[in-house]
């Protein structure tokens, strides 16, 4: 079977599923930006497409994404033009949909199945848009904005065959018309590598060594950054600080924006959310905060293995992969009782969830747990068997996604 993947970062959620299918067997095609040039990467064929961003264009604000949308669907249709030129005529073809670049697809090879990896559709209420009444001001024709935000990932997904998305809550943002389609299986998660260790020590220049039996307090976040309660965490910090004396805080994420905007103040929002606190906290407390930037995978891992409380947080929005390689690392987690974390985390049996926005209540949380080991370890030994047992990338999450490949196969004969 011929399988072509699109996704403008790849390998980004077809990390696994694209190697894997490789692996099995199948020719494998991936088209992306992210490369210069044309490459191979663990049996994926990968090309590149170039993609500029138009520039001096007068848009109406409401139309901006569907029109960056339209222009990159395009680019990608001339790429696919091409590459049918050259003989590729793929059985099925997987796009991420959220930049348009599956828009065009049907136009070029009529007869492939297209499966789109849908992932969030956004909402004018009731999810990550006006949730932070501090970031989100009043807002005329809120909801027909969010309606032309969603145009090309509704025009994608009706004209393809089917759908998939990681969490049963980002398949029920979609409209019902749509949902039909739409598949839930997780992207997957290592649990046999992210595991507990009581061995573990984690040695970063310039912070020290960590050592499990330490009071170590994680947090993380792939940019540090609101949608994912940056600053809940670090307003609460200098009360957190003062409860737990020996603790210290590790907090991983670099200095981007991923989602949202940028402070209005400009620069970060870790150096905004460091000019509110910072003079609330004794500099002998200060030390005992390590901000890591980015880190790699096996130190990462060890991370986790070291924490005694492990803090998550985000808006009713994509839930982050690091909240469930924390559960199957067996870390006791205090999380925001937000919509995708509830899919994970059940209050009292494997976390324990907080107000996203009530700092007060995270600290008392983390402070009850430091104190209690007995029900730290069982709720990371809960927390680690469920990432087992509806997680696990090589047993549960990549044969659903298999699955969900052959049935596309399987129509298309």
């Amino acid at each position: 079977m011929v399988i072509l993947f699109l996704h403008q970062n790849f390998p980004g959620q077809f990390a696994h599923l694209a190697p894997a299918l490789a692996a099995a067997g199948h020719r494998v095609v991936a088209l992306t930006s992210r490369f210069e040039e044309s490459t191979r990467w663990r049996g994926v064929e990968v090309i590149a497409y170039r993609y500029d961003t138009p520039e001096g264009r007068k848009l109406h604000p409401w139309s901006s994404t569907f029109d960056s949308a339209v222009d990159r669907g395009a680019t990608v249709f001339r790429a696919c033009e091409a590459l049918k030129a050259r003989g590729l005529n793929p059985d099925v073809i997987v796009a991420h949909s959220g930049w348009g670049e599956a828009l065009f697809l049907r136009h070029v090879w009529p007869g492939a199945r297209i499966g789109v990896f849908a992932e969030f559709f956004y909402q004018a209420e009731g999810a990550d848009i006006g949730f932070d009444p501090e970031l989100a001001g009043p807002e005329i024709g809120r909801s027909a904005r969010v309606e032309m935000k969603n145009l090309a990932m509704r025009l994608q997904l009706e004209t393809a065959d089917a759908a998939i998305t990681p969490t049963h809550w980002q398949a029920e943002m979609h409209p019902p018309e749509l949902r039909r389609k739409i598949s839930v299986a997780f992207d997957g998660i290592d649990t046999d590598a992210i595991r507990p260790d009581a061995r573990a020590e984690l040695t970063l220049p310039g912070h020290g060594t960590f050592r499990p039996g330490e009071e170590i307090v994680t947090f993380v976040n792939r940019n540090l950054e609101p949608y994912r309660g940056f600053h809940v965490f670090m307003r609460a910090l200098p009360d957190l600080l003062r409860a737990r004396p020996q603790a210290r805080v590790v907090i991983v994420g670099e200095d981007g924006v991923s989602y949202g905007t940028p402070p209005a103040s400009g620069g970060s929002w870790k150096q905004a959310l460091l000019d509110e606190v910072r003079d609330r906290i004794p500099d002998a407390d200060w030390a005992r905060v390590h901000f890591t930037g980015r880190i790699g995978r096996e130190d990462f891992t060890r991370l986790l293995q070291v924490s005694r409380v492990h803090v998550y947080l985000t808006y009713p929005f994509v839930l982050s992969w690091s909240l469930i390689e924390a559960m199957s690392a067996g870390c006791a987690i205090v999380a925001s009782d937000t919509a995708p974390v509830r899919e994970a985390i059940r209050d009292g049996e494997n976390g324990l969830l907080f107000d996203f926005f009530d700092g007060q209540r995270m600290v008392a949380l983390v402070d009850r747990l430091m104190d209690d080991p007995a029900e730290r370890i069982a709720l990371g030994q809960a927390a680690r068997q469920r990432a087992v047992q509806d997680y696990d990338l090589q047993r549960v999450c990549l044969p659903a996604q298999f699955r969900w490949i052959e049935a596309q196969s399987r129509s298309s004969a």
